[in-house]
């Protein structure tokens, strides 16, 4: 498999007719952001999709009159119920993906991780993984975590790791490159995220991600412009070319984030990882293009099982 590295030829390779459709099961798809996303994935023709929400509103949807062969229809009234009704349609193996529509992320999420009937299973570490597409940058750059663990433990760092380097590969990136960030390139028992980033460094020596260059730490830019790095001097088998981007808490993942969104003009995608199936869960101001390349990562995840 050839590397992904823009959206468009992301939604080319989920197109082909030769790979199986999956299953997107959408909790209170009552906004148009998310009705319009998941028409954009009916027309590539990657996504089939249960709808689980109020009648009043998914059984006079018109995407209904092109697609009624593809999309199934639950009728709950209740937010709640839906995110239990949609997590359980997952849980059985009637979807292979799960997605948030117009419902609070709290009551989503509760359903999500609900010990007995959710989708985290014991041991897992919940993270999200972002995918952005940069105007100027000629790959996808991939990053964690922007939305769930304010300050990550070395075992959480330890899986969010591991899950990034399987994403990679999941777009074809046989040997990624993840970059472990932080403000400077010293190692300093001031930062205690320094001397987690030197154990990182030691299992990805040893093969805890499988086939990986983990380095860190590093800035930003010296991540991923080799001539900052030639201009300090620092000699990293990143060399200025990460795939991705590992920050030390949320509050340095979501202001990249929002950044890079606001400033550069950058397209992203983001879903849950550590969960049995791959969760999108956007935000309310995601705009429909973002939301849809959001299910097409789900999707390749889902597919790459």
């Amino acid at each position: 498999m050839q590397s992904i590295r823009d959206f468009e030829s992301l939604f080319g390779y989920l197109s082909d007719e030769s790979r199986p459709r999956v299953r997107v099961a959408v909790v209170c798809p009552h906004d148009d952001h998310t009705l319009e996303a998941v028409e954009g994935a009916l027309a590539e023709g990657f996504a089939d999709f249960v709808l689980v929400g109020k009648p009043d509103v998914i059984n006079n949807l018109s995407l209904l009159s092109d697609h009624a062969d593809r999309v199934e229809l639950v009728e709950v009234d209740d937010p709640d119920e839906a995110a239990r009704v949609a997590v359980g349609l997952v849980r059985e193996g009637r979807a292979d993906v799960l997605m948030k529509g117009l419902i609070n992320t709290d009551n989503l999420l509760r359903a999500v991780l609900n010990k007995e009937a959710g989708l985290l299973p014991k041991g897992n570490v919940l993270t999200h993984a972002t995918a952005a597409q940069i105007p100027g940058r000629d790959k996808l750059l991939f990053f964690s975590d922007a939305a769930v663990i304010p300050f990550p433990t070395l075992d959480q760092r330890v899986a969010i790791v591991a899950d990034m380097a399987r994403l990679c590969r999941t777009f074809g990136i046989e040997t990624p490159r993840i970059a472990l960030i932080h403000c400077s390139e010293k190692i300093s028992p001031k930062f205690p995220v320094t001397t987690d980033y030197v154990e990182l460094r030691q299992r990805a020596a040893d093969g805890a991600f499988g086939e990986a260059i983990v380095d860190g730490p590093m800035d930003v830019k010296t991540a991923v412009d080799a001539h900052s790095g030639e201009v300090k001097g620092i000699v990293s088998p990143i060399n200025g070319q990460a795939d991705a981007l590992i920050f030390p808490d949320i509050e340095a993942g979501n202001v990249f984030y929002k950044t890079i969104t606001c400033f550069a003009g950058s397209l992203n995608a983001g879903m849950l990882m550590g969960t049995s199936a791959p969760v999108v869960l956007p935000s309310r101001s995601d705009s429909t293009r973002s939301k849809l390349c959001s299910l097409a990562m789900a999707c390749l995840a889902a597919s790459s099982k």
